[in-house]
């Protein structure tokens, strides 16, 4: 087979697996998630340790504005994590001249938003019920699953991402006095060792 051949049989595969699989993950998506869950981790640390600190057992102790702040730096965390994903991986669309939001992009979406819609559920119920120990390893766990759901719509090795916040959400079942340090260990370093291996595969050149 000369050179011109092999040439097209890459091309052909190239099509093939632009229109199977949402292949413009940006890696720089998943270091800026992993930085902006150290960020909210460190910062929820410092508010449950002041509050251990200077309000727990005294009158003007309010565990509910606690779980307040924390599902506020949650929701700041996610909203920011979900926004520079999307600026990177829309960047790296337009490079590519891949449209970001296609038959492909849907499967994507669904295959992962439904692990984690019920793992959202799940974690709310756990809160109502006041089993904060096991809410990071809940969140952990079922982000595993979804990544692990959704790889077959995008980069393979997605898989091998879910497959460590799976292994980091069961430790975090038997240590859930740690639960704040898996948390930032699965969604931050996990992230950015993630994200940076794709950037040097992947975007490098």
């Amino acid at each position: 087979m000369d050179t011109s051949s092999f040439h097209d049989l890459r091309e052909i595969r190239q099509m093939m697996e632009k229109s199977s699989r949402f292949i413009s993950l940006s890696g720089w998506s998943g270091v800026a998630a992993g930085c902006s869950a150290l960020v909210g981790a460190f910062v929820a640390n410092g508010a449950i340790r002041s509050y251990y600190k200077n309000a727990y057992g005294t009158p003007s102790a309010c565990p509910t504005c606690l779980k307040q702040d924390l599902l506020v730096i949650a929701a700041l965390v996610f909203l920011s994590a979900l926004t520079l994903a999307f600026f990177f991986t829309y960047a790296r669309s337009k490079k590519e001249g891949v449209a970001i939001w296609g038959p492909t992009a849907r499967k994507l979406m669904w295959s992962t938003m439904v692990p984690m819609a019920v793992g959202g559920l799940f974690i709310w119920r756990l809160m109502e019920l006041q089993y904060y120990g096991l809410v990071a390893a809940s969140s952990l766990l079922f982000y595993g699953l979804a990544l692990i759901n959704g790889s077959k719509f995008t980069v393979g090795e997605i898989r091998f991402l879910g497959y460590g916040q799976l292994v980091t959400g069961l430790l975090c079942l038997w240590f859930p006095n740690h639960g704040l340090i898996g948390w930032a260990f699965g969604f931050g370093i996990l992230h950015i060792v993630y994200g940076f291996t794709m950037w040097w595969k992947y975007e490098r050149k």
